[in-house]
């Protein structure tokens, strides 16, 4: 498992005080908005993370607005402008039956009753305000609406645990 998680990206400057708009890639924006710290990848090296502490945000409509440890003029703040930041696992609040997208991306896609592997889990996207759960199916996308209905179970160590409708994957 990945220590460090993409949670958004820089989109904008905010005023004149080197605050930034960004977009947040969480469940919703309170979850970064209550983020003491972000991390962003060091230019010289891109495996090294180098942590900025969070001064001050708010949520404003779908985008979290921030100010950043060393982050103080419109020039600095346009220098973030399209990076991509991260958080710390550790720092990201977790219901109890509750994973991050990050841990079940690759997983298999099994079939409950049947044993039978559909595919791999490529992405979670989000459609008229539903997730959905892309499967890589031999190279073809389906997509499989992330509900109690059909997710039976996710073992992180295992796979994704389905029980779909009849015909809703092609059969052989």
């Amino acid at each position: 498992m990945r220590e460090f998680i993409e949670a958004g990206r820089i989109v904008n400057i905010h005023g004149i005080k080197g605050a930034v708009k960004a977009e947040s890639w969480c469940d919703n924006p309170a979850v970064l908005k209550n983020m003491n710290r972000i991390f962003l990848k060091s230019c010289e090296n891109g495996s090294v993370y180098v942590e900025k502490k969070v001064i001050t945000a708010s949520v404003i409509g779908e985008f979290v607005i921030m100010r950043l440890e060393g982050v103080s003029s419109p020039e600095q703040a346009s220098a973030l402008k399209n990076v991509v930041f991260f958080v710390h696992r550790d720092d990201i609040p977790v219901d109890d039956g509750s994973v991050l997208i990050d841990d079940i991306k690759d997983l298999p896609v099994i079939d409950s009753d049947t044993g039978r592997t559909y595919g791999f889990l490529h992405d979670v996207v989000k459609i008229g305000g539903r997730d959905l759960y892309e499967i890589n199916c031999e190279g073809k996308p389906v997509l499989l609406p992330a509900v109690r209905e059909f997710i039976k179970k996710i073992d992180v160590g295992r796979g994704i645990f389905i029980s779909p409708i009849e015909g809703f994957f092609d059969e052989d």
